[in-house]
């Protein structure tokens, strides 16, 4: 999940995603919106995705979230975390660095989010970043 500036490579490793999981009419979710595009071209080895849980809900499938913006961070491993995140560039870009230092395994995926990746790769409309 390196930073390094945004550059003409080729597409990251569909592995590595950052899914933020909104709803249109959510204020936070909107505002957030351009926050998180900004932090994708900052981390070209990740794929980002923006989900809203209404509106593609055949993407969502079970996956549960209770409190927006909820964030997933995955990659082939398993989940690297799952969870609200409050809405602000600093906080997400802490999160990803401290992942990629973090020598703790990823827990596996529930079925649920294993779906919801595997949606994702089929569904690149929702991709912020590729």
């Amino acid at each position: 999940m390196s930073q390094s500036p945004s550059t003409d490579t080729a597409a990251p490793d569909p592995e590595h995603w950052v899914i933020c999981l909104c709803a249109d009419w959510c204020d936070l979710c909107q505002g957030y919106k351009d926050v998180f595009a900004q932090i994708a071209t900052r981390y070209p080895a990740c794929r980002f995705a923006w989900v809203d849980i209404e509106d593609q809900a055949d993407l969502v499938g079970d996956v549960d979230v209770e409190t927006f913006p909820t964030v997933l961070i995955a990659d082939a491993a398993g989940t690297r975390f799952f969870g609200p995140l409050t809405p602000h560039a600093q906080t997400l870009s802490r999160l990803l660095d401290s992942l990629e230092r973090s020598s703790l395994r990823a827990a596996p995926h529930l079925p649920a989010v294993q779906q919801l990746l595997q949606a994702l790769r089929a569904a690149p409309a929702h991709w912020v970043s590729a």
